[in-house]
């Protein structure tokens, strides 16, 4: 084999090289960290790029992946990877024991939702990004659920996520990482504590029924008393108008009595007139005639004296004879 085969030899595996290691395609949503000669050199993002394969390498960080078995049971797995995935990632971490501040033990299951916006912070600001995440969460958990009750655990999640996520997101500036959310899957407390806590809602749903019993109760004799109170308005309301009603009617009929009566002296004082008689004695002798007429009514009235004005009466009554005499001859 000659000298200038094996130059061309030489040039051809350094071109199949170099097409191999040299053409890096980066796909959407991934980002590689090149060094050259084991400092930083640039970030390449997504499409295709050239880097020189003997002097620039990409930089590898550890990731974990939930992997399943043959059981299907799952497992963490930490791998080297030299392909940064951008895209928003959700770590699942293990049930851990939290204490509260009244001293009760309980477990809680935390997920993670975070996201790389930067990869040469992530790469260079901490050594296993990964980890330090996890212990990141559950150190601040611990933290965050010591300075509450059981209470006010299990009722504040949602304030318990926003102060894990503000916390977790100002901590991870610095990682090239934004926290988006954490939320919490599940809490437990121990078993005695969850008997005690049923009893006491047991208890608490059975004093609320007794009060919205007795509430009912209340509501229905105010109402009751309402009603019976609405009824003797009413009924005394219809009496007074009642009685409103019948003096108006006594009234309206003494009225018309008055107005007859009057119209009847007016009629009789005309035709005594006509008659040359005088009135005024004949209208004292009816009222006369019809006072004595009342006197004698009834088994128990007796008359047992003749009052003094009699004369008088019969003076009136012969007024009335001489008046009828008048009456005849005209």
């Amino acid at each position: 084999m000659t000298a200038g085969v094996i130059i061309i030899l030489v040039i051809v595996l350094f071109v199949i090289t170099f097409a191999v290691k040299g053409l890096v395609i980066v796909k959407q949503a991934e980002t590689m960290v090149i060094e050259r000669l084991g400092k930083y050199h640039r970030t390449l993002s997504s499409g295709v790029h050239i880097i020189w394969p003997i002097f620039d390498t990409p930089r590898s960080i550890e990731w974990k992946f939930i992997k399943k078995d043959l059981d299907g049971n799952a497992y963490i797995r930490v791998e080297k990877i030299n392909r940064i995935d951008l895209r928003e990632t959700v770590y699942d971490f293990p049930k851990q024991n939290v204490i509260t501040r009244d001293n009760v033990v309980i477990q809680i299951d935390a997920v993670l939702y975070f996201q790389i916006t930067d990869a040469q912070r992530a790469i260079y600001e901490i050594a296993n990004l990964p980890e330090a995440l996890e212990k990141l969460t559950r150190t601040t958990l611990r933290n965050v659920v010591g300075e509450l009750d059981l209470d006010h655990t299990l009722s504040s999640r949602e304030t318990i996520n926003q102060k894990l996520r503000a916390i977790l997101d100002e901590a991870t500036d610095k990682w090239g990482v934004k926290v988006n959310r954490v939320e919490l899957q599940d809490i437990i407390p121990p078993e005695d504590i969850k008997v005690a806590m049923e009893k006491q809602m047991r208890a608490e749903r059975d004093r609320r029924a007794t009060i919205l019993e007795a509430e009912g109760l209340k509501q229905a004799k105010i109402l009751e008393a309402e009603g019976v109170r609405q009824a003797e308005i009413n009924q005394a309301e219809g009496m007074r108008q009642a009685l409103i009603l019948k003096a108006q009617g006594e009234a309206e009929a003494r009225i018309k009595v008055a107005e007859a009566e009057a119209e009847a002296v007016t009629l009789i004082t005309k035709a005594v007139k006509e008659a040359g008689g005088d009135p005024t004695k004949y209208i004292i002798a009816i009222k006369y005639i019809e006072a004595l007429k009342q006197m004698v009514m009834g088994n128990k009235n007796k008359v047992v004296y003749v009052p003094y004005e009699a004369s008088s009466i019969l003076g009136a009554v012969g007024s009335i004879k001489e008046l009828f005499g008048h009456l005849k001859t005209g």
